[in-house]
């Protein structure tokens, strides 16, 4: 009885990791996320970064591309190539999402 009250705690930890990587990777509007939601959903970026990319943001406008998110201190090359598929740039992505709902 012990052993089978472990075997599924192991399951349901293993289950809630599993899940929990599902979450984070969520693609993420560089334009207009808060810094706690970049924090959350782009690899490799904390909440300094985040707010970095945000004050970049609110001081020179939307970004165009991924190659311009390499102008905030701390972004490089390696990052976005590494979250590519996670990163939209314009609401086509948003809106598209937005008519989904309403259907």
């Amino acid at each position: 009885m012990k052993t089978l009250n472990t075997l599924w705690k192991v399951v349901f930890v293993t289950a809630l990791l599993v899940g929990a990587s599902f979450v984070n990777a969520a693609p993420v509007n560089v334009n207009t996320a808060d810094a706690k939601t970049l924090a959350q959903n782009i690899n490799g970026i904390g909440p300094k970064k985040a707010q970095a990319i945000v004050d970049y943001r609110t001081q020179n406008g939307p970004f165009k591309s991924s190659q311009e998110l390499t102008k905030v201190k701390g972004i490089g090359q390696k990052l976005i190539e590494k979250n590519k598929a996670d990163l939209l740039f314009s609401d086509a992505a948003s809106s598209k999402d937005k008519k989904s709902a309403k259907n």
